[in-house]
């Protein structure tokens, strides 16, 4: 919808605030409307429709918690289910925001504003009502996030109701998840829903960076600072100033390089490799990792501090095998763009060609099933791609050793175990059973059954 269109309402004990808004938009917008008191909600609700509303978070001065715009919002949803509602706060407590958003509010300002800001604020929230509206016209439930992602399946509809509300803060997200899930994608997807889309979205893949480049590679460096540093570099902090932030493979980065970064966020500020000088910075940190959450909280391998510093909100992306739903869709999706990449006029799929696509476990995710069609499309002789177009990736397929029983894994490492340890004693049977924590019998009966 265009703003010129639109009808807003504004609810705000402060007369002054009101004034201010209403100056603001009269010009801007088909009608506003604005209401000191909120008891008169349910009133101006019932007579009118508005395409946005901007409702206070406080209305007793004495009172600043949040309860009563949570509480107003909640009045207004009951009324209006579909109603896109905008909090004011001068509290700009990410926990206060995220509660709200998690209420059903579509975005939040802060006291004071400014007023490009606003409209801009105002706008996006004409889009998002509009997208929604035009989504169920369409009757369909399918949503798409940013270009490719796609899903259908009820767990994926959490994860997009999720960005929905978290992605106009700047609460940090730690996204989790197996390889080949799509993580980045949705780190790009909460990027371009937020308030920063038209700023820098950086990427680095920080499990991949030695100890030697980590620094560099964040934080820049001056020329001069080491042997190679033949010019100055900018470092990934600066480069995402006021965008994103994204550092993928999180959980592989060294307790040492941990500590620097908690050092950045914790500071908002960065200093170049041989420089003194500090740098502020302003950036939305998204982190990913395949690494489970219970697996970070070991502090042997993950510092705790720097899990919640970036971890206010989390996202578990789910294995693309428990998504049934979306298999499907997302094949014909890899159908058509590999199709047009590859001028082949492939169509659909066989029926069979469905049913196997559906029985596979998918070890390699979205990303396997991606390269799988592709691989498909170039291969296929006619316009429907048959079951034996489908060749599903062989680095995903287990090795014989790890379809082996429990057991026979266990004897193979006893037997190695009691082979290194004779070794290193020379062959010395007493002293390879004491270091085993065996009699020379039980030692001997051990080398009789491996046939060593």
């Amino acid at each position: 919808m265009n703003l010129k269109n639109a009808s807003i309402l504004v609810i705000d004990d402060d007369q002054d605030v009101l004034t201010a808004v209403r100056l603001l938009l009269k010009t801007e917008v088909k009608n506003v409307v604005t209401e000191k008191n909120p008891q008169n909600l349910r009133w101006l609700l019932s007579k009118d429709a508005y395409d946005v509303i901007l409702l206070d978070m406080n209305f007793t001065s004495s009172i600043n918690t949040g309860n009563e715009g949570i509480f107003w919002l909640n009045e207004i949803k009951k009324q209006r289910s579909d109603a896109s509602v905008i909090m004011i706060t001068a509290y700009g407590a990410i926990d206060l925001a995220v509660r709200s958003l998690k209420e059903g509010a579509t975005d939040f300002v802060i006291k004071p504003w400014h007023n490009e800001k606003l409209l801009l604020t105002i706008k996006e929230a004409l889009k998002k009502k509009e997208a929604k509206t035009t989504l169920v016209e369409n009757g369909t439930a399918a949503s798409v996030i940013g270009k490719e992602f796609i899903g259908d399946s009820e767990v994926m509809r959490e994860i997009f109701l999720k960005i929905e509300k978290i992605a106009p803060t700047d609460a940090n997200i730690l996204i989790l998840g197996e390889n080949g899930t799509g993580k980045d994608l949705i780190a790009k997807a909460i990027h371009q829903q937020s308030m920063r889309a038209s700023k820098p979205f950086v990427k680095v893949d920080v499990g991949a960076l030695t100890e030697s480049l980590f620094e560099s590679e964040l934080f820049g460096h001056k020329k001069g600072a080491f042997t190679d540093a033949r010019e100055d570099r900018v470092g990934r902090f600066e480069m995402a100033n006021g965008g994103t932030l994204f550092l993928d493979e999180i959980g592989n980065i060294s307790l040492r390089q941990q500590a620097k970064l908690l050092s950045v966020l914790q500071n908002r500020q960065i200093s170049r490799i041989g420089s003194n000088e500090l740098i502020p910075i302003d950036i939305r940190l998204i982190c990913a990792t395949n690494v489970s959450l219970a697996e970070l909280a070991n502090e042997n391998r993950f510092r705790k501090d720097l899990i919640y510093r970036i971890n206010t909100v989390e996202i578990i992306m789910p294995p693309l095998r428990k998504r049934d739903n979306d298999i499907v869709l997302l094949a014909k999706h890899f159908g058509k763009m590999y199709s047009n990449k590859y001028m082949k006029p492939v169509a659909d799929f066989d029926k069979k060609a469905i049913e196997k696509l559906l029985s596979y476990n998918y070890p390699g995710n979205v990303r396997e099933l991606q390269y799988t069609i592709e691989r498909a499309v170039i291969m296929a002789d006619g316009n429907v791609l048959q079951p034996k177009d489908l060749i599903f990736s062989p680095i995903e397929i287990p090795s014989p050793s790890q379809n082996e029983p429990a057991e026979l894994k266990l004897s193979a490492i006893e037997k190695n175990t009691i082979l290194k340890v004779i070794e290193k004693h020379n062959g010395n049977i007493t002293k390879a059973a004491k270091e085993l924590g065996l009699t020379r019998t039980a030692l001997y009966r051990r080398l009789s059954k491996y046939d060593l």
